[in-house]
């Protein structure tokens, strides 16, 4: 199982271009949605007047070396390894979310677009990569929502408690596991289910891409911009009035203790 290409052996039933047509219409999908999103919420605007107001008001120039060391360090530490999350916990089902979801995705149009037929062998460790993306997802998924979140962890809510914020950890995870049980139940030749679990995932999948402007899918644009705007506001010497991490308040002295936002 593994080491099958699912896309390949769905080939039989549904034509390459087809398969091939709905991985760009889904790529599409986030480009509008992300702009929709950037729009509506004015994050851009935002963001470049926050900018603008922390060069008028900085206490010291940032030079171009020190720029491309805080631009290095940002992609480093706040991109790569998630350092806003002091929690340990929270931070490797994280990670395992976000690196799985890359894998997960990269490998899906790899092998849809390069190795859409049997004819065209797919290579073992392209298609072991996919399952290993997946069940990345799953497991930093499904920790974080049963065991991690706040409203759960620490507030004692039902872990089946569903609010919008939820939609794209929830469509995420899903969709996932639709695709990883389709995947298992073709290679089996169970074709009734598989056929059942593949039409759940492609409405999840949909779902999930569709959903942008009503989900937190954009937030993993914005993160990054917000984590470089903070350091330069740091280096410049002027205030950065983006939240602090809310697990590790603190950091940040004893108001936060008090607060009752989150």
């Amino acid at each position: 199982m593994f080491t099958s290409n699912p896309f390949a052996e769905l080939s039989a039933s549904i034509s390459p271009t087809v398969m091939q047509t709905y991985v760009a219409v889904m790529a599409l999908l986030v480009v509008a949605g992300t702009l929709i999103d950037i729009i509506h919420k004015r994050s851009a605007t935002y963001f470049f007047n926050n900018w603008r107001k922390s060069k008028s008001k900085a206490k010291q120039q940032v030079g171009g070396g020190e720029m491309i060391s805080i631009a290095v360090k940002t992609a480093v530490v706040d991109v790569m390894t998630s350092g806003e999350f002091c929690n340990a916990q929270r931070r490797l089902s994280h990670l395992l979310g976000m690196y799985g979801f890359v894998i997960y995705v990269a490998t899906s149009a790899i092998m849809v677009f390069a190795y859409p037929t049997p004819a065209t062998p797919t290579p073992n460790a392209l298609a072991t990569l996919w399952y290993i993306g997946a069940l990345m997802v799953c497991l930093g998924g499904y920790w974080f929502w049963f065991f991690i979140r706040v409203d759960v962890a620490a507030e004692g809510n039902s872990p089946f408690r569903l609010v919008r914020a939820d939609l794209f950890i929830v469509t995420l995870v899903m969709s996932t596991t639709f695709g990883l049980i389709w995947a298992w139940l073709q290679t089996a030749g169970n074709t009734t289910w598989a056929t059942v679990f593949l039409g759940l995932y492609l409405i999840d999948t949909t779902v999930l891409f569709a959903s942008i402007p009503w989900s937190k899918f954009s937030h993993m644009f914005f993160k990054p911009a917000a984590a470089l705007q903070k350091r330069v506001a740091e280096a410049n010497g002027t205030r950065s009035n983006l939240p602090a991490p809310a697990d590790a308040p603190e950091k940040y002295g004893s108001v936060l203790k008090h607060s009752n936002h989150y």
